[in-house]
């Protein structure tokens, strides 16, 4: 059991440290100014889909994470792995969907 938990942590991001806020402000503005030149100033969608938390909703975390560190072969999507930490990706992924 206590296994399955600590697997279960560690693929979760139980351990994930939030972001400080001033890195917390500049990942909003990197969202607002860079992801917002494809997915539209307010998010709603342009030539990459819409980033808002209905559209997200049904989207897994890990496929949001993946899509963001990654990026999308044969797409516009860029991976941001060389700009991010996963715990910065993870964050923005946790912000897009519950943005209050």
């Amino acid at each position: 059991m206590k296994k399955l938990l600590f697997l279960l942590c560690v693929t979760s991001s139980c351990f994930a440290v939030e972001p400080s806020l001033e890195r917390q402000t500049q990942l909003r503005d990197l969202l607002k100014n860079d992801c917002g030149a494809c997915h539209g100033l307010l998010l709603q969608g342009g030539l990459g889909s819409a980033l808002t938390p209905k559209d997200l909703a049904q989207k897994s975390d890990d496929y949001l994470i993946d899509t963001i560190t990654n990026g999308r072969k044969g797409t516009a999507m860029p991976p941001w792995k060389p700009f991010l930490t996963q715990n910065e990706i993870a964050w923005l992924v946790q912000f897009l969907k519950n943005p209050n």
